[in-house]
């Protein structure tokens, strides 16, 4: 209760007043209170939003000391860490700044970063030093405080400019999360992730094509694996195929751009695009055309598959679709048709405004001599593809039933039929000839021989030619004994012969001193005396080969390598 007051002054009478209920003590308390809900109001709102995070495992996540970060930057830190019912995962409560607020949308993802090493390298080295760490990827949508963590880090943040597209396949190969997208040889995205397809026979391949490279997908682009090695053997022998090392190690996808002016005008990202096994099924498929026709070979057919090439004056004009073998039951035998496919759109047309049917093409080529053979593409693998040439001066055979709905192409024997049948021909000739009547005139040859060689005219021959040579012995033999008595003669007329010419030149010199130079005889006198020097010369050359060899009369000169 308040205080009351008396108050004498006007009536000399006590008058009691009622002191004020309020008291100025009062505002303090008042004002301590809006104090302290002003203080709990600006720190809740400067705390943040609260938000949870399902995650399989709290590896290496400590309460109170693991931040949440964006692009490095601290935005959160998690406060608490609790099982879910049944103990199957963890959750995490995390406290954000409130300006991390804007980033809490329906496609934010949240993953832990800690060291990883894989095929792709190494990530979150620096987790090391540093602890663990949860990173944040925002999205879109509505707003969201309760998220389920990845296990592993995103292969694109949404941050990254690009363009995903969804491919559809029959098998997935190599590839996996994270494989690369190239672009001729550069690498332009990687694959996101895939999915089993809802007839559970094919699968959905989600990739992502980065800036700027994304410009380069159109509505008929095309996609094609490369993963791994593709070794191959046809026709055309071995075939080895693969993009790069990171392609053979986990798988790789490549694709065209196919810009042309007549390309639709169409959202990729809105489309599904076949993922190719290879660059030659996309070439086949290009060819939308194509006409069925039908062979028959008497040979074998061993080395022949289905896909096996069909040329044309060795150019690919086809395929093989099927090959089978027939009975006729009316006269037991059997037939090997040849399933062909003629894709027109490989020839180009000269004359593209006729009008004419491909039966009666066809017909026209065969009257000119069109025929089909087997030919031996590689003889490393011996596969065999079908051979389509002209071949006039051949005859028209057609084997088909009058019920059969395929046109028919003739054929020829070709490749190692025709070896055989060179072969069968040269044993048939062999085989007449009479091999017994040849083998007895050899006989009766060698026995001829025989007889001539041990005969008696041959036995009479070798004794006289025995002879002869001993009569020739005796004559070398008579000739050594008279070659000493010869050269002694020879050597006194070579001394005879040498002191005659030393007078005469004596002679010469005398006659040469007592003319006169300048006459004719005395020019003549030169000449004589000249020819009688070359003489004198030739002489005493032939004296000194007869004291060297005194059997040079008798055997001849001797050759240079005997002097």
């Amino acid at each position: 209760m308040g205080e009351q007051q008396i108050d004498t002054a006007s009536t000399g009478q006590p008058v009691v007043k009622m002191a004020s209920k309020f008291s100025i003590i009062w505002l303090i308390p008042l004002l301590t209170l809006c104090v302290g809900l002003w203080l709990i109001v600006k720190t809740i709102q400067e705390q943040g939003p609260e938000i949870t995070i399902t995650l399989q495992t709290a590896e290496g996540i400590e309460a109170g000391k693991t931040p949440i970060k964006y692009k490095d930057v601290q935005i959160g830190m998690v406060e608490e860490i609790k099982f879910t019912k049944g103990f199957k995962h963890v959750v995490l409560k995390a406290r954000l700044k409130p300006e991390a607020e804007s980033f809490l949308h329906r496609d934010t993802r949240f993953w832990v970063v800690r060291p990883q090493l894989s095929l792709r390298g190494v990530s979150g080295l620096g987790t090391l030093v540093s602890g663990s760490y949860i990173e944040i990827d925002p999205g879109l949508g509505a707003r969201q405080y309760h998220f389920k963590g990845l296990d592993e880090a995103p292969i694109v943040k949404s941050d990254v400019d690009g363009l995903r597209v969804t491919l559809i396949s029959k098998k997935l190969g190599s590839l996996d999360i994270g494989s690369p997208v190239y672009y001729q040889g550069i690498q332009a995205g990687e694959v996101l992730g895939y999915e089993l397809s809802n007839d559970k026979h094919s699968i959905f391949v989600h990739a992502f094509v980065r800036a700027p490279y994304d410009e380069l997908v159109h509505g008929n682009s095309h996609f094609w694996n490369v993963s791994g090695i593709n070794l191959s053997m046809g026709a055309d022998g071995f075939q080895l195929q693969t993009s790069s090392l990171q392609s053979m190690l986990y798988g790789g996808i490549s694709f065209d751009s196919q810009n042309r002016p007549d390309s639709p005008n169409e959202d990729a990202e809105q489309l599904v695009f076949t993922l190719f096994e290879n660059y030659d099924d996309i070439i086949a498929k290009t060819y939308t055309r194509k006409f069925r026709f039908i062979v028959f070979f008497d040979g074998s057919v061993r080395g022949l598959s289905v896909g096996a090439p069909v040329e044309f004056k060795g150019i690919q004009v086809g395929l093989v679709t099927d090959v089978r073998l027939e009975f006729d039951s009316s006269d037991a035998s059997f037939q090997i048709p040849v399933m062909l496919e003629i894709e027109p759109e490989r020839i180009v047309e000269s004359n593209a405004e006729s009008e004419i049917s491909s039966v009666e093409v066809l017909a026209s080529l065969v009257a000119r001599g069109l025929r089909a053979q087997l030919q031996t593409g590689n003889l490393l693998t011996g596969k065999l593809y079908v051979a389509l040439d002209m071949h006039p001066d051949t005859p028209i055979r057609f084997l088909a039933n009058k019920g059969s709905q395929l046109p028919e192409i003739p054929s020829i024997p070709g490749g190692f039929d025709q070896i055989t049948t060179s072969l069968q021909s040269i044993l048939a000739k062999l085989d007449r000839v009479q091999t017994d009547k040849i083998g007895n005139d050899l006989a009766a040859l060698v026995h001829s021989s025989n007889n001539l060689i041990n005969g008696p005219a041959t036995a009479q021959s070798i004794g006289d030619l025995r002879a002869s040579l001993k009569s020739f012995r005796h004559v070398i033999e008579s000739l050594d004994q008279h070659a000493e008595p010869m050269a002694e003669n020879l050597h006194q007329a070579l001394n005879s012969g040498r002191t005659t010419l030393e007078e005469a030149e004596k002679t010469l010199h005398n006659i040469n001193n007592s003319l006169d130079p300048a006459s004719p005889l005395q020019y003549r006198v030169n000449q004589l005396s000249q020819d009688l020097s070359d003489m004198a010369r030739a002489i005493r050359s032939f004296v000194d080969l007869l004291e060297r060899h005194p059997n040079a009369v008798i055997f001849g000169s001797p050759k240079s390598g005997e002097q």
